[in-house]
């Protein structure tokens, strides 16, 4: 029978598979874009004529068909998901509206345009060299970029300076609208910063503070990125590598081997210059001490001797005879063990009469029995 053929209207019979779905909507479609009437018996065909085809109704259709393709675009476009590490930031109408935090989110469709910016992204910048991966291992090219890396010092040297520049989103609002081009104006910023930090320092300072160098840069394009409002924070300022040009290598290699050679002479001589002068300070100092106690000895001598005589002045003063043969007695008790021969004068004789020392030859016969003994 004719009718067996055909498909049941739709809604009557659901399909049973997704493939039935879309092959029944397909030929629905074609149906409606069709412009030859369905065919309702075999003799209405020959019974009626044919109408012209009406070509405001395809139109029509094909505008039907794309409302209905725009209203299920915007249905899908009207919720987004923001992934965590993202932030979205949402305009309306071209002008800002807000800014979206990770999780699933709602926006106006055609009206509100979504942006999103991965804030947790270390970004970095090279300058000098570039980095290669080969076979999961990373090494640098430094050919063709010495533009970037000579720099002049402060005592008109020059330096071969290679860096690294690495930063991440601070302000996602700045970052989009506030810059064009936020790459290039780091890299531009970068290389101005390091050129006139190292441009006032000397050759050497250059070669022995990289740090001090490193974070001085750090501090001072993190300053002109805010001045800007970039909307980013400088993590890392690194120095890989500063050498001098590969044509005054030889001769910074003669001078570098000069100064070493002045360093260690000055080694030696401090380390000379330490055992000797200690040395010889402390042989000053106790010169000086024992000079110190010298003449401390000697005052305190002296005051004594002094006392002495005033108190015999003050004695002899009171008895002069007494005391005039006291101190007679007393010199002649310290005068006489010294001496060897004594001679004794008389008035009346013509020759001096001299006196044995017995107590001395008793001494001198006693010493010779000990050591008999």
């Amino acid at each position: 029978m004719p009718g067996q053929d055909q498909q049941p209207p739709w809604g009557k019979k659901k399909p049973q598979t997704p493939e039935d779905m879309v092959a029944q909507l397909i030929k629905k479609i074609q149906g409606y874009f069709s412009d030859t009437p369905k065919k309702k018996g075999p003799t209405s065909q020959s019974n009626k004529p044919s109408e012209p085809p009406n070509p405001l109704a395809a139109i029509g259709k094909i505008l039907s068909i794309i409302f209905i393709v725009l209203i299920l675009q915007g249905v899908y476009a009207s919720f987004y998901k923001i992934t965590p590490g993202e932030v979205g930031v949402v305009l309306r109408l071209g002008e800002y509206n807000r800014t979206s935090n990770p999780g699933l989110h709602f926006k106006v469709p055609y009206i509100d345009a979504l942006y999103k910016v991965d804030v947790e992204e270390i970004r970095k910048e090279e300058f000098g060299f570039r980095s290669r991966y080969v076979n999961q291992r990373s090494n640098s090219n430094r050919q063709a970029y010495d533009m970037e890396s000579l720099m002049l010092t402060a005592d008109k040297n020059v330096i071969n300076v290679a860096w690294i520049v690495q930063y991440r989103v601070d302000d996602p609002r700045a970052y989009l609208f506030q810059i064009k081009d936020v790459r290039s104006a780091v890299r531009d910023l970068s290389e101005s910063v390091t050129r006139r930090i190292v441009g006032n320092m000397d050759f050497d300072y250059v070669l022995s503070n990289r740090d001090l160098l490193a974070a001085e840069v750090k501090a001072e394009l993190q300053k002109e990125l805010r001045n800007l409002q970039a909307g980013l924070v400088v993590g890392t300022v690194q120095f890989q590598d500063i050498n001098p040009p590969d044509k005054v290598k030889p001769a910074f290699n003669e001078v570098n081997e000069a100064d070493q050679d002045m360093k260690r002479l000055v080694n030696e001589a401090e380390e000379i210059y330490n055992r000797k002068i200690p040395r010889a300070r402390g042989s000053a100092k106790q010169i000086i001490e024992e000079a110190h106690g010298y003449a401390v000895a000697r005052v305190n001598d002296a005051k004594g001797e002094s006392q002495r005589f005033l108190s015999i002045l003050t004695e002899y003063k009171h008895a002069p005879e007494v005391t005039k043969r006291r101190m007679y007695l007393e010199t002649m008790q310290e005068i006489m063990p010294a001496v060897e021969s004594i001679y004794v004068m008389d008035e009346n004789q013509q020759t001096p009469l001299p006196l044995l020392n017995l107590s001395r030859g008793n001494n001198a016969m006693s010493a010779p029995a000990a050591a008999a003994n």
